[in-house]
């Protein structure tokens, strides 16, 4: 229901967009009666790929890809390496096209590895000082004893907010143990805690925090800025997570 709102408000906003029309010499070029542009010293231009053969091609790739990623049959960041390599050579079979793809996404590439190293780095920090023990020993004292019985709806309120304080593997390693452990002294089961944390982390731990890498990736190919995202996506995030809340009461997945 969110996509179908959010959809027919990009649609009234952007109306009727037409697509141009192909040059014709780009259409002469391809059917080999146009002029050949240089493809490097001495070469010339490779015949422009496309059509049901390229997306079969692409298809068993991104398989064979999931494949290996799934049985670790080399180490992932060769995997990911291999993988483009192949792809760029038959999808771009020129040095120009592939120039061009590496001059487009380089700076989206220099930004989320930066924020990669910068999150690691902050999440050694918390979890050598032992700060992410103290700060979830601390979040679990203020809970009043009265309140134990409804922790999982204390977890799935607060597994937002606290999504956009901590990396999801600093909620999911550091906080999360220590509220499975203070549950079960209720007679609550961990796995119980572990759906109510769910409900906040996958709708804004991951697409607003801006301690996770993919978010940078989303903002930095679709040219929008991380406060104008959070700021759109923020209500969106809380009703949908409001929403899943009321459905996993009603259905026992939390309880009460």
């Amino acid at each position: 229901m969110a996509a179908y709102l959010i959809g027919l408000r990009e649609r009234r906003r952007l109306g009727t967009v037409g697509l141009p029309a192909e040059p014709k010499i780009q259409a002469e070029v391809q059917a080999g009666s146009g002029p050949v542009r240089g493809d490097g010293p001495g070469t010339r231009l490779a015949t422009e790929r496309g059509g049901a053969a390229l997306t079969a091609f692409n298809l068993v790739l991104t398989v064979v890809l999931l494949v290996a990623l799934v049985l670790q049959v080399m180490p992932l960041p060769v995997l990911f390496v291999v993988g483009f390599a192949i792809a760029a050579v038959v999808n771009l079979p020129t040095w120009e096209k592939q120039q061009a793809l590496l001059d487009k996404h380089a700076r989206s590439v220099v930004l989320v590895t930066t924020m990669i190293f910068a999150a690691g780095v902050f999440t050694g920090i918390l979890t050598g000082t032992k700060m992410i023990d103290q700060m979830a020993t601390a979040f679990v004292g203020i809970v009043p004893d009265s309140f134990g019985g409804h922790l999982p709806l204390l977890v799935a309120i607060t597994s937002m907010p606290l999504s956009l304080v901590f990396t999801p593997d600093a909620y999911y390693f550091g906080v999360l143990p220590v509220l499975a452990q203070t549950a079960g002294g209720f007679g609550i089961e961990p796995a119980e805690i572990a759906r109510a944390a769910i409900l906040g982390q996958m709708t804004t731990g991951f697409p607003l925090s801006p301690l996770t890498a993919a978010t940078f990736i989303l903002v930095g190919m679709s040219g929008v800025q991380l406060g104008q995202h959070q700021r759109f996506i923020f209500g969106w995030a809380f009703a949908t997570t409001a929403v899943m809340t009321v459905v996993a009461l009603l259905t026992g997945a939390i309880s009460i």
